[in-house]
């Protein structure tokens, strides 16, 4: 995610086709009809502040909602009301919490209605974009229902002496965990995040964005529905500069998506207390096309990877590598795909993208579209903001031409815009994709699985997807999902992204004999008698 950007410089206007606007349905809802008094009574019933803030929506920047603001000393409360809650959370049997999550799944798949609502609302992106953050917390909580017992079961391990020493693994639960939600993806990066922290036995505090907290606290109220103790789930609301550090100050583990700059400033915080901590960060995120991949598949995915959510996704695309032989036909149907994507803002299915969520946004992705105009860019189709639609809509925008050091081609843009660079070295171009501090995410595209995979291997990014841009690793909840160099620390997801909610616990049980000298052994017999026994146990193969 982007920090805060300088000011943008005066749109040049670019004589490039239009995106069309998709047609509201009749009858369709407002914000008026989805936020409701009686629901935001609903929602922060029982959530500490008691100063008040507000949010407000994207698509027309009208406020959505009047909301409990706490202070500093509120955030102490909240934390120590988990607290007092977490440990009879934590003596629930494992597979009686898992409950909790499967039951949490039902509900959100027949809920989902509701919460597509409120996500678009609150972010202003397209329903079938909202509708990924439904998918990706409906897999994690199914994913983490079942197999959560397994990750936490007790596991024995081979002792100092066979057969003497018994070692059994425990995974204990840390406590009460901090964590700091983004405003981009506010159930998935809230509550799906949270979920294995809850199954493990742990409390949470959660600091949403406020401008998405109605989000956050729709999720809180449908756990509690589904059997979550309500005190084990505490949210506190307030400006991140205040309430941030408060969280990370009591919080016994912290986890954290966000900004780099500011992920920096949690991960110093949580060394300070020898608490620890997750981090998913910023990303510059670089598909590459190489000269046997499907032109047709790989425009419409680039189309799926640069814009979904209107590009504010960490793992989103922002450089396109394409090999020199096809970059022409490449270009030219992505740039044909990408005028016809229908911008709306419609709480309907039907838009292929919405709104950027907030004035900085629009304002980072204007300065980086005209500096690189102005330095000698093309414009390949977009380039041009749309207030006829909403106050932040920005069309998606290709820039052909990039160099550096115009801003685009470094700094994280986390908007609808992409850059076309080419290549005729694979080698090169795989150097160019790790030439960056980031290394979130990455997309290869070819005909030919072998060929992909190892040009995977040689990508130093957390995940990387073949003939896709991020859905396939992100959505393998099995598996690990993280950033390497400056994208972050930890993982979410699999066995990692539960185990780091957990300190685990080794307790070793000594039988028979002493490790010590013993049946009349002096210190020189015991020294001996352990040196052939190590040199046994290496014969044997023995751990």
């Amino acid at each position: 995610m982007t920090d805060s950007q300088a000011p943008a410089t005066t749109l040049r206007s670019v004589p490039v086709t239009t995106n069309p606007v998709a047609a509201a349905p009749a009858g369709a809802r407002t914000a008026a009809d989805v936020v409701t008094p009686a629901l935001v009574r609903r929602l922060t019933r029982g959530i500490t502040g008691s100063g008040r803030t507000a949010n407000h929506t994207p698509f027309t920047g009208d406020k959505l909602a009047d909301l409990p603001e706490a202070t500093p000393e509120e955030v102490e409360s909240a934390f120590a009301a988990a607290r007092a809650a977490q440990s009879g959370w934590a003596a629930w049997p494992v597979r009686r919490r898992a409950a909790v999550l499967l039951r949490f799944h039902d509900l959100l798949l027949d809920r989902q209605a509701e919460i597509l609502d409120l996500i678009q609302l609150e972010t202003g992106k397209a329903r079938l974009h909202a509708h990924e953050e439904v998918q990706a917390v409906a897999v994690a909580a199914r994913h983490y229902g079942r197999k959560a017992p397994a990750y936490l079961r007790p596991k024995g391990h081979a002792g100092a002496m066979p057969t003497l020493t018994k070692v059994t693994e425990l995974r204990q639960p840390r406590g009460v965990v901090g964590q700091i939600a983004p405003w981009n993806y506010p159930l998935e990066l809230s509550v799906g995040d949270a979920l294995p922290a809850f199954v493990a036995g742990n409390a949470v505090v959660m600091k949403p964005d406020t401008e998405t907290a109605l989000t956050a606290l729709w999720a809180r109220d449908l756990l509690i529905e589904a059997g979550l103790p309500a005190e084990v789930f505490q949210v506190v609301l307030g400006e991140g500069p205040v309430v941030g550090p408060e969280v990370v100050r009591h919080a016994d583990y912290v986890s954290f998506t966000g900004s780099t700059r500011t992920g920096r400033e949690v991960a110093r915080g949580a060394a300070e207390r020898l608490v620890g901590v997750t981090l998913e960060l910023g990303g510059k995120n670089a598909m590459l096309v190489l000269h046997d991949a499907d032109i047709e598949k790989a425009a419409a995915g680039a189309v799926r990877a640069c814009f979904s959510s209107a590009g504010q996704l960490c793992i989103s695309i922002e450089r396109l590598y394409v090999h020199a032989s096809v970059a022409d036909a490449f270009v030219e149907r992505f740039a044909a795909r990408t005028r016809a994507m229908r911008l709306g803002s419609s709480l309907a299915y039907g838009a292929d993208m919405g709104s950027l969520v907030g004035e900085r946004q629009l304002e980072t992705v204007q300065r980086h579209v005209d500096e690189a105009v102005a330095k000698g860019a093309t414009v390949v189709a977009g380039g041009t903001a749309r207030p006829d639609i909403g106050p932040l809509f920005y069309e998606p925008t290709i820039l052909d031409g990039v160099e550096a050091p115009m801003a685009v081609c470094a700094e994280e843009t986390f908007g609808p815009v992409v850059s076309v660079y080419r290549f005729t070295d694979e080698d090169e171009a795989i150097a160019a994709a790790n030439a960056t501090p980031y290394g979130l995410n990455a997309s290869v595209w070819t005909r030919d699985a072998r060929r992909g995979h190892a040009v995977a291997a040689r990508l130093r990014t957390g995940t990387v997807n073949i003939n896709e841009g991020y859905a396939p690793a992100y959505g393998s909840v099995q598996a690990p999902m993280g950033g390497m160099k400056d994208s972050g620390l930890g993982r979410r997801h699999g066995s990692e992204g539960i185990l780091k909610y957990t300190e685990a616990q080794t307790v070793a049980h000594q039988r028979l004999l002493p490790m010590a000298p013993s049946l009349g052994m002096d210190d020189d017999k015991y020294a001996a008698f352990m040196t052939t026994s190590l040199k046994v146990m290496k014969a044997l193969r023995l751990r």
